[in-house]
């Protein structure tokens, strides 16, 4: 009896390991962001992030030498950018400064954001070493990203020449800080409006 060959099956193509990897980094920035808010800062260990994302702690070595290192990733993540990251610079500065502070009343407004914010700033109240290391990569970046947007502006002849830019951004981003720190009213896209027309008028140019 003649034999009868069958087909053989298509290869299937090999698991790419880029792909998997990504996967298990945003499952680790995940894991850790929901743990943040959960267990706060000084509980959350590498071992409970790789337990929550089923990963092996190795891998989360790979990538991160320390809890803090994973945590700043979360903000990065969460916020979609870099520290730093120059302002947009349009030549109007009330609209880019409307664009970036809606951004950030945005992010203030996702729950996840906001636990993740209020479980790490309640824990640098008591760790002078991790309020340093946030300081230095993280708000003091952005806050020079903003001054040197407002320093473009002065020059242009948009505010005042006499205008300090850091005490500019002091009076543009304090107000915002200070609602969704203390919940002490709305944080809301016509309250940023409303605040970005008030300091404005108060630094633009005079005569």
């Amino acid at each position: 009896m003649a034999q009868t060959s069958t087909p053989e099956e298509p290869a299937r193509p090999a698991p790419d390991p880029r792909r998997r990897s990504e996967r298990a980094r945003k499952a680790i920035l995940a894991a850790a962001g929901e743990l943040l808010g959960e267990v706060g800062y000084a509980r959350l260990t590498m071992e409970a992030i790789a337990a929550r994302a089923r990963v092996g702690k190795q891998t989360i070595y790979r990538w991160w030498p320390t809890k803090a290192a994973v945590v700043f990733d979360v903000f990065t993540e969460l916020t979609g950018g870099t520290a730093g990251e120059p302002l947009p610079d349009t030549g109007d500065l009330d609209a880019d400064l409307r664009t970036v502070l809606h951004a950030i009343v945005d992010e203030y407004a996702d729950p996840l954001m906001d636990r993740v914010n209020r479980a790490f700033i309640a824990e640098m109240q008591t760790d002078p070493e991790l309020a340093r290391s946030v300081a230095d990569r993280l708000l003091l970046p952005n806050v020079r990203a903003f001054q040197d947007r407002l320093l473009a502006a002065r020059e242009a002849g948009q505010l005042d020449a006499g205008t300090d830019p850091a005490l500019a951004v002091d009076l543009l981003l304090a107000p915002v800080q200070q609602r969704w720190l203390m919940r002490s009213g709305e944080l809301t896209h016509p309250y940023v409006d409303a605040l970005v027309d008030t300091v404005l008028r108060a630094l633009g140019p005079r005569g």
